[in-house]
């Protein structure tokens, strides 16, 4: 069966009122960008819902690609066919057949909208099922719970046809609640983190902390390809990955063992607090859950939160790891996130790190050592590059630059 469009159907934007349109333009905005490599589509929102032209491309390769998109409650794949009760009957049994297996009932909802079509909904439904049950074995009919439900819609310009129901991603399209700076370690939590921000409507740009050799090449690509996981969702992910081996020794050498930890996550907040303000971003996201490790006490998080005033989101701070896990299972970065290719926040980790540091303490700590020209030298020294959800061709040219 070939379908001619796709009707999308809001979820949460229906809720909105007079700022219902610039969510139904960013919507309609990230779906051509999650479909651009599909050149002879078009999109038309409307108030309740989105319409997907097809034209030349097949339906088939779109709806995994629109099952990842936020802010789509759920969405059918159309055929049109002209006002013909016979082309009528004949595409609402294609349908059926596609969604059938033995024991299912179906039934016909008919609606007709060119009030001038020569049958009315009763007529209609009564001239469609019939047609579908002399041409089917085993087919019944539930018109309370059925397991097929064929819509079919009469419009001036042709009638419409769908009898299966995808669920989308749910949430708010991306980039409608602004932008903020994902720290991407490497690990279960930070991707699972981005990817609840995003389904809030907020884009996210990664920022990830490379210390070669202490990290190694590998350790890089796995942020790579879990950049490349996030981007499904939103079309497009851009990461900044920064020089940070310098920074850490100089940590390790100067500042007592205990706190280390603390302020190798202060420097790490400064830094992508510098990367955020030149990307116009308007907020820190974090996947720290509270009492995960040492670092995600109320005190640690005290202590770090003090080098900036702009807002550290942490979505998973309530979950424990095992609701974590079930998510990353999910978008499938879980596999990726368990590779053992260290990064640069299991490398030099103290055996007893301080879990209520002072702020006092370590202020005192870092005043011996000038941390404003090495986060300038790292922010300089930064490689950006943007990975696309849909080809990545893009992914594969910058690293083998970076390489």
């Amino acid at each position: 069966m070939n379908y001619n469009r796709i009707l999308v159907r809001y979820g949460e934007i229906s809720t909105k009122g007079r700022n219902r349109k610039m969510f139904t333009a960013k919507l309609r905005e990230n779906i051509l960008q999650a479909l651009k490599d599909f050149p002879t589509i078009s999109v038309s929102a409307s108030r309740d819902r989105l319409h997907i032209q097809l034209g030349e491309e097949n339906g088939e390769e779109i709806i995994p690609r629109l099952e990842k998109i936020f802010g789509i409650q759920s969405f059918s794949p159309v055929v049109k066919v002209a006002q013909d009760i016979e082309e009528i009957s004949q595409a609402g049994l294609a349908l059926v057949q596609k969604s059938f297996t033995p024991g299912k009932t179906f039934k016909v909802s008919a609606r007709r909208a060119d009030k001038k079509f020569s049958m009315d909904t009763n007529e209609l439904n009564y001239e469609v099922g019939s047609y579908i049950l002399r041409n089917m074995d085993g087919l019944k009919v539930d018109v309370k719970n059925p397991d097929i439900n064929l819509n079919v819609e009469v419009r001036k310009e042709g009638v419409y046809l769908s009898s299966e129901i995808y669920q989308g991603s749910t949430g708010m399209p991306v980039g409608a609640s602004g932008k903020a700076m994902l720290m991407l370690s490497g690990g279960i939590d930070s991707p699972v983190a981005g990817y609840l921000t995003m389904k809030r409507g907020v884009e996210i740009e990664a920022v990830h902390f490379h210390s070669p050799p202490f990290t190694s090449e590998r350790a890089k690509q796995k942020v790579i390809d879990l950049s490349k996981k996030l981007s499904a969702f939103s079309g497009k992910v851009k990461l900044h990955i920064i020089p940070f081996t310098k920074i850490q020794q100089t940590i390790h050498d100067q500042v007592p063992e205990n706190y280390t930890m603390t302020s190798t996550r202060r420097m790490m907040l400064r830094i992508a607090d510098e990367i955020r303000e030149k990307n116009e971003g308007l907020a820190l996201v974090t996947g720290e859950s509270l009492g995960q490790v040492a670092s995600q006490t109320l005190e640690s998080m005290q202590a770090i939160n003090d080098v900036t005033n702009t807002p550290v989101l942490r979505p998973l701070i309530a979950m424990d790891k095992l609701e974590i896990i079930d998510i990353a299972q999910k978008i499938d970065t879980h596999d990726i996130s368990i590779l053992p290719y260290e990064d640069c926040c299991t490398i030099f980790t103290p055996p007893a790190p301080k879990t209520r540091p002072k702020k006092d303490k370590v202020t005192y700590y870092e005043s011996f050592v000038d941390f404003d020209t090495l986060i300038k030298e790292a922010v300089e020294g930064t490689e950006t590059f943007t990975i696309d959800g849909s080809t990545g061709s893009n992914v594969e040219k910058t690293f083998d630059e970076l390489l």
